[in-house]
Formats: C-alpha cells, sequence, structure tokens
C-alpha cells in the first residue's frame, strides 16, 4: 500500500514565556508522496522554520505528529529519530554548516560513514564530480567560493540518497546569479534521485518552480495551490 513520504498531521507548536502562551504553529495538515517538491512560503516570522524543524524531528510539536514514511517520528526516542534522519532524510542550509576541519570530499563522505559504509569514498567522489568539483575534493571550505560550499552541501544531503529533503533558505546567503546555479543544480539532482523535497523559501520564482506552494500565515496553513 502506497503511503506518503511525509504526513504533516494536526501539528501545532506552543510555546509559554513570561506573556503567556504563543501559538508558533497552528493545526497544520499536509502531505507530500514521493518526488513532490513544495516550497513553504510566507512572512518572517510565520513558523516556516519552526514547522521545518519539527517535520526533521529537530523539534518537537505540541500536539499533532509526523509521519516520514510510514513512521510516526514521535513515537522514537531521539536516537531512533536520529538512526531514522541518517537513513531517510538530507539536509540544505542557508549557511552551508560545513565542518570547516574537513575536507569537502571529507564533509560528503561523513554521512555514509556514519551509516557504515565501505564506499563512502568511492560515492563521495563521485557525486562531488556531479556537482561539478571534482577538482576540489581536497580543498577545505574556507578556499571554497559560497556557491562551491553550497554544491558540497547539496552533495553531502543527497549522497545518503534521501527519501525526503528538507531545504532552509539554500539560496539566502547567495548572489542572484550563484543562485540560480545552485538551485538548477538541486532541481537537477532532486528529479535524479527521486527525492521528495520541502524548501522555505522568500523567493517567488524558486517557489514558483515547485509542485505546490504550502503558504504560512501567523502560523496557520493557508488553503493550498496545486
Amino acid at each position: 500500500m502506497n503511503h506518503p513520504i511525509i504526513a504533516v498531521q494536526r501539528v501545532t507548536k506552543q510555546v509559554v514565556d513570561s506573556s503567556g502562551t504563543l501559538t508558533i504553529l497552528h493545526e497544520i495538515d499536509f502531505e507530500l508522496q514521493a518526488r513532490q517538491s513544495a516550497a513553504i512560503v510566507g512572512a518572517s516570522g510565520s513558523g516556516k522554520s519552526t514547522l521545518l524543524s519539527i517535520m526533521a524531528g529537530l523539534d518537537t510539536p505540541s500536539t499533532g505528529t509526523v509521519r516520514l514514511d510510514g513512521t510516526d517520528i514521535f513515537a522514537l526516542d531521539e536516537d531512533q529519530r536520529a538512526a531514522l534522519r541518517s537513513q531517510k532524510v538530507g539536509f540544505v542550509f542557508q549557511s552551508f554548516q560545513l565542518l570547516a576541519n574537513l575536507t569537502a570530499l571529507e564533509n560528503v563522505m561523513l554521512p555514509l560513514e556514519l551509516q557504515g559504509r565501505s564506499d563512502a569514498r568511492s560515492q563521495a567522489t563521485e557525486l562531488l564530480q556531479r556537482v561539478g568539483l571534482g577538482e576540489r575534493l581536497k580543498h577545505y571550505p574556507k578556499v571554497l567560493s559560497g556557491g562551491e560550499q553550497q554544491r558540497v552541501a547539496l552533495a553531502r544531503a543527497f549522497v545518503v540518497r534521501p527519501s525526503l529533503l528538507l531545504a532552509d533558505e539554500p539560496t539566502g546567503s547567495l548572489d542572484f546569479a550563484t543562485g540560480e546555479k545552485v538551485m538548477q543544480l538541486m532541481f537537477d539532482l532532486n528529479r535524479e534521485a527521486g527525492t521528495t523535497l520541502v524548501m522555505v523559501t522568500h523567493d517567488r520564482g524558486i517557489a514558483a518552480r515547485c509542485d505546490r506552494q504550502l503558504h504560512i500565515e501567523a502560523g496557520r496553513l493557508l488553503p493550498q495551490t496545486a
């Protein structure tokens, strides 16, 4: 029986501070099938990044749950969620989040090494060549441009062949031309890998390239555009 790759089920997130209870997300409910792409759009502070963190199991909802490839991730403990993420989820961040003391090749090898894969070096090399960095394998992040660092981050995200790729403003630190090239590469890799893509973005042009747009306003999901 087919099930969604990601199903967000009536997710609410509340936090309590000195001023009372703040509702960041209010009963968010949607699902995505394999190979679909979706852009989460909305004003700053609308809850987009919080939703992405909950989808990854990095943050917990106050109510509701998330099912990743049929598994209720909040029925798992933290270690089990981490293990599931390592197998099924790739991440791309605005700030790249590469490890400064590792070369480009070592950064991409790391997720595979954590899985105990014996082919980590060959798979990482192949994917870095695919993103145009075959000559930069031994370079450290500090000597790479922003666009090159983001391409390393893309290779790291896709090397585990994730069911789900989560991207948080992936071009936010890049100039327009570089951002366009990185986004084209992301969509190409996503299509080739058959991954489900969920992306937070302020760029309407990028959002329009996704199959669906999920509009968040003041923590609520607006009627969806297919």
